[in-house]
């Protein structure tokens, strides 16, 4: 029996172990707490095991005896409740209670266990022996209170990731995943301890523990690629030919410059002193450009609100006296790119908004991986960068900043150019060059992504007015 004990807590030991290596490979990917805490436990679950398997195999000694108890009593599942509260706490009030409650029985159980002398040394034999047996009054008490602290935890952390499972998201559903395996199986292993348990099942319940917690740490997250349903098509755009378009003109096209338009009086009295007598084209006085000019696409329309009915000349002044009955004549572009008031000045020429991506659109993604404790002071740091590309950057169309709600410590910023001069301009900028300097002692790591834009609508530069 004692070899068989000591192969399954051999076989525990390898697991616990392994699973360590993946939370530490992972920890140095997304620094998280509950990814730290759990490597606790595992490395616990690690030396308590190996102590089983050595005690069964070789005879316990107050080394072993101690090894095991303060890896698998008290440090294993301590930190697997610590790293429950880290999980799902969503306050650093919260999050910074677990750490001091971790810490602190840690380093008081510890030093106890440590210093305590082993009652009865020469009791020990090759059997799993029972913490009461031969601890004194002080481990002892340490032990219970540090177990009713964890069954507690361990039940409102398995009620709180039910209730917000119930009506939350993919990212509740995997810590109601992760909790609903990890809390019962704390659970059996504080029992395990609390009450006289045979030495086999010991050693099968803290090598489930590790199981359990390479089960949680392995399984895909949210969100899920193959379950993911296709994204619904676009809706058509709403029909332009009805109310819309009789609300407002549309954009013109781009036309080849027209000759100087001549005032449509001045032709009528240069038809008379020569003596004309053929038929004059009428049709061709009623174009736009007036008696006299080119047939041909019409120059920008003056007026930049909707259309009312009544005809209201651009510059009464430039183009001659109108003819009756006839529109003024217009120059291919406003005299003022001011608003129109109505009176005199005419519309700003219309601009329509780019809906396919120049060749030049230079567009970066940056993921931040902050340091814990200063996601505060980068988002501080970050809003102040915003607000400065904002006030002086015209060329910067996207620059944006944001969290990831399943990775707090992550950090994402998007950022779209007119092209890679307008980039080279923003690099140089003192609020970027303080940008890049201040969050070095915020941030863990750094990946940058080089897009490519395949669609985006971009607003074009507002015009300046000329008076």
């Amino acid at each position: 029996m004692e070899v068989l004990v000591a192969v399954i807590a051999f076989a525990g030991a390898l697991l616990a172990a392994i699973t360590t290596g993946a939370l530490i490979g992972r920890l140095r990917e997304e620094a998280s707490g509950w990814l730290t805490a759990w490597s606790i436990t595992t490395f616990s679950l690690c030396l308590a095991l190996g102590a089983i398997g050595v005690g069964h195999l070789l005879g316990f000694a107050p080394l072993t005896f101690r090894i095991y108890q303060i890896g698998g009593a008290l440090l294993a599942p301590l930190w697997l409740a610590i790293g429950l509260i880290q999980l799902l706490a969503e306050k650093r009030s919260a999050q910074f209670s677990g750490w001091a409650l971790g810490v602190g029985l840690t380093l008081v159980g510890g030093v106890i266990m440590l210093i305590d002398p082993v009652a009865n040394p020469d009791d020990f034999g090759k059997e799993l022996p029972i913490g009461n047996t031969f601890w004194d009054l002080w481990p002892e008490q340490l032990l219970r209170v540090v177990h009713v602290v964890v069954l507690l935890i361990l039940f409102i952390s398995l009620m709180v990731a039910v209730v917000r499972w119930r009506g939350g998201d993919d990212y509740d559903a995997d810590n109601m995943n992760a909790t609903v395996v990890l809390a019962p199986t704390g659970m059996a292993v504080v029992g395990a301890f609390l009450f006289p348990v045979p030495g086999p099942f010991v050693a099968v319940l803290l090598g489930g523990l590790s199981g359990a917690i390479w089960y949680a740490v392995a399984r895909p997250l949210a969100p899920y690629e193959d379950e993911e349903d296709e994204p619904a098509p676009p809706p058509p755009p709403p029909p332009q030919q009805d109310w819309q378009d009789y609300g407002r003109r549309r954009a013109p096209e781009p036309e080849p410059e027209l000759p100087p338009l001549r005032s449509g009086l001045g032709d009528l009295v240069a038809e008379y002193r020569a003596g004309e007598t053929g038929e004059v084209d009428y049709a061709a006085r009623m174009q736009t450009g007036g008696f006299g000019a080119p047939v041909g696409p019409s120059g920008p329309d003056a007026f930049g609100g909707p259309m009312t009915g009544t005809m209201m000349p651009a510059d009464r002044f430039g183009g001659g006296t109108p003819e009756y009955g006839m529109p003024v004549p217009q120059p291919a572009v406003p005299e003022y790119n001011m608003p129109a008031t109505g009176v005199v000045y005419a519309g700003a020429a219309s601009i329509g908004a780019t809906a396919k991506p120049a060749p030049n659109i230079y567009g970066l993604l940056t993921v931040f991986t902050l340091l814990d404790g200063s996601g505060e002071a980068f988002d501080k740091l970050a809003e102040e960068t915003v607000e400065a590309v904002q006030a002086a950057e015209p060329d910067t169309l996207v620059f944006v900043c944001h969290g990831v709600k399943s990775a707090p410590l992550q950090r994402i910023v998007y950022e779209l150019y007119r092209d890679e001069v307008a980039f080279s301009e923003h690099q140089r900028q003192p609020h970027m060059e303080r940008f890049a300097t201040e969050r070095q002692v915020l941030v863990l790591a750094t990946n940058v992504i080089e897009l490519s834009v395949n669609a985006a609508k971009v607003v074009p530069l507002p015009s300046a007015f000329r008076i």
